[in-house]
């Protein structure tokens, strides 16, 4: 569906919308034209995310004079899958309605798979290899092991990164984020 928030034409991929999303909508279109902050709360299961993602790219699609930059986290990589399969999903639909103009940047960041500064552990197969391997040098059994038995195996950019507490910065070094060719 597509609606006006004042000069703002909004793409919603979906058919319905709840009274709650369209004043999510206007409270976050008013944050954005005063380029302030805002903090909005909503419960469970009432839509927060696709409102969000849907003004703020409809926002950016109209008023290219004020890029935006959205930081969205999530809690778990669950979160995070649903999040980025709503916004494919919004994508898609402002594809259908503006074609090209429709241009979305969107990065997921989750998992050690992507983050991980240790060559060993990130040289695995899958992400699930690399939190297996992760947890095999970084557990808290592991690690109370290697302090009794120094042959055991643990994560040096982990304890590093343990020892210098609050001071804590990544090794020196390049790091870039991997792009799989099987997801567009």
């Amino acid at each position: 569906m597509k609606f006006q928030i004042e000069d703002v034409t909004v793409y919603f991929p979906y058919d319905h919308i709840y009274p709650e999303q369209y004043s999510y909508m206007i409270e976050l279109k008013r944050a954005l034209d005063a380029k302030g902050h805002c903090l909005l709360e909503m419960p469970t299961g009432t839509g927060k995310t696709i409102a969000l993602l849907s003004l703020i790219t409809s926002y950016s699609l109209f008023k290219p004079e004020s890029p935006i930059k959205l930081i969205y986290c999530t809690r778990t990589v669950h979160e995070m899958e649903k999040t980025l399969a709503e916004l494919k999903l919004l994508h898609k639909y402002q594809k259908e309605h503006l074609g090209a103009q429709a241009r979305i940047l969107a990065i997921g960041l989750s998992s050690r798979k992507n983050l991980c500064v240790n060559p060993r552990v990130v040289a695995a197969e899958n992400r699930d290899s690399v939190d297996a391997a992760c947890r095999k040098l970084t557990a808290s059994w592991v690690r109370a092991m290697a302090a009794e038995n120094p042959n055991v195996p643990t994560c040096e950019y982990f304890e590093d990164y343990e020892r210098a507490g609050g001071e804590a910065l990544l090794p020196p070094g390049v790091y870039t984020l991997q792009v799989s060719s099987s997801h567009p």
